[in-house]
């Protein structure tokens, strides 16, 4: 691949597309910017929300606390089937048709710098949101939303969450609907809205515009997962309530 190719190649992403083809030393700052990346992405799975400050930026949504049964960190860490397992809590029935969750996952800064944004959106898109509590799960693992959902009678689940960080980004925030959550539910059953960033990902707005659109398509279907396509695409990406 020729340089010019190469520099067209590396402005469409902020990722690594190709190490030196010789075999000589790393250039230092490419080393320095290695480096500095897979330090941010350390911190960001160790890193932990700060929950009362999240609880600011979504005012004046109500907030409700829970947490997994992962009850440190590192616990949370060994273990992913504890991030899956709620912690025994006085969870009300809130019997609502849709319940917004946001965990922790695996990057608090992506929880930090996301989370509000994006529900700020969905409210512009879905008023139904608006006074209703947004529940606020520590240690937590995708599948917590079926628990949480299974616990509250909610008819779906969004969870947004912290992805797993990599090496050109950290914070990155991901989003997953679910029809009818019960404990054990698998992966399919879901749809995922990935890559929630600003540094070449989705935008708060587009990411509200897309959950918005296979909310209603999800509730118009009876189903989320597979048998849920996202067509989402074009300007117009929320079709008209009934």
């Amino acid at each position: 691949m020729s340089a010019p190719d190469l520099r067209r190649l590396s402005a469409l992403t902020p990722a690594r597309v190709r190490l030196q083809a010789g075999a000589g030393p790393t250039a230092l700052p490419d080393l320095l910017r290695f480096q500095q990346d897979h330090a941010a992405a350390r911190d960001a799975i160790h890193g932990q929300v700060d929950w009362d400050a999240l609880a600011r930026d979504l005012g004046p949504l109500p907030v409700l606390r829970v947490d997994s049964m992962a009850t440190d960190r590192a616990t949370y860490l060994r273990r992913p089937d504890l991030g899956r397992q709620l912690a025994p809590h006085d969870l009300a029935r809130l019997d609502a048709p849709l319940q917004l969750v946001i965990g922790d996952g695996l990057s608090a800064p992506a929880v930090m710098a996301q989370a509000a944004g994006v529900v700020r959106g969905l409210l512009a898109c879905l008023p139904e949101l608006a006074g209703r509590p947004v529940i606020l799960a520590q240690g937590a693992r995708v599948a917590l939303g079926d628990a949480i959902g299974a616990a509250t009678g909610a008819g779906m689940v969004l969870m947004l969450i912290g992805e797993r960080p990599g090496l050109s980004v950290a914070d990155s925030l991901g989003a997953y609907l679910t029809h009818a959550p019960r404990i054990g539910l698998r992966d399919n059953a879901r749809n995922c809205v990935s890559n929630i960033h600003p540094n070449g990902g989705l935008s708060h707005q587009a990411a509200a515009e897309r959950l918005a659109w296979l909310v209603m398509q999800g509730r118009r279907i009876g189903a989320t997962g597979i048998a849920l396509k996202d067509e989402s695409g074009g300007s117009d990406l929320l079709p008209p309530q009934a």
